[in-house]
């Protein structure tokens, strides 16, 4: 984005980032795990054997990774950033992140996790509040200018 259009968006920080991957976690979980216990049953929670099952493989990780893209394709947004009102952005253009940055962007917070988390708590130093994910997809996360609005 341009100087100009920069200093209107307010780039939303770790804590508000943070909260909304807690309520994205939460609801995920609401769905998986009662799926996962219907199929597997109760010890499947006790017994780390048994998840070896392609049902294991879909719900813990297929899923969340198109669910998440899918969000964030069609509404800039997980639940958890709609709730807390904040959105994904193109740091170029301002506007909504194309395709192909929503992919980088998923498959960049592997990257930001290796290093013990540190592409992760880099929102927290960074001047635009970029995790390494965001460099990595060219995308940053906003307040969402109406709920800013709403609460001024």
């Amino acid at each position: 984005m341009d100087a100009e259009n920069e200093t209107e968006v307010v780039y939303a920080g770790f804590w508000i980032r943070t909260g909304a991957a807690i309520l994205d976690t939460i609801l995920v979980m609401l769905i998986i795990v009662p799926i996962l216990s219907l199929i597997y049953g109760g010890d499947y929670w006790l017994n780390q054997t048994q998840a070896e099952g392609i049902w294991h493989q879909l719900f813990n990780y297929i899923f969340p990774a198109v669910a998440i893209t899918v969000f964030w394709i069609y509404k800039s947004a997980t639940p958890g950033k709609m709730l807390t009102g904040i959105t994904i952005i193109d740091v170029k253009t301002g506007q909504a992140p194309s395709i192909a940055q929503c992919i980088i962007r998923y498959i960049g917070y592997y990257v930001s996790m290796i290093p013990l988390l540190l592409g992760i708590f880099w929102v927290g130093i960074d001047r635009r509040k970029q995790g390494w994910h965001d460099k990595l997809a060219g995308t940053a996360v906003v307040i969402n200018p109406k709920m800013k609005n709403d609460s001024e």
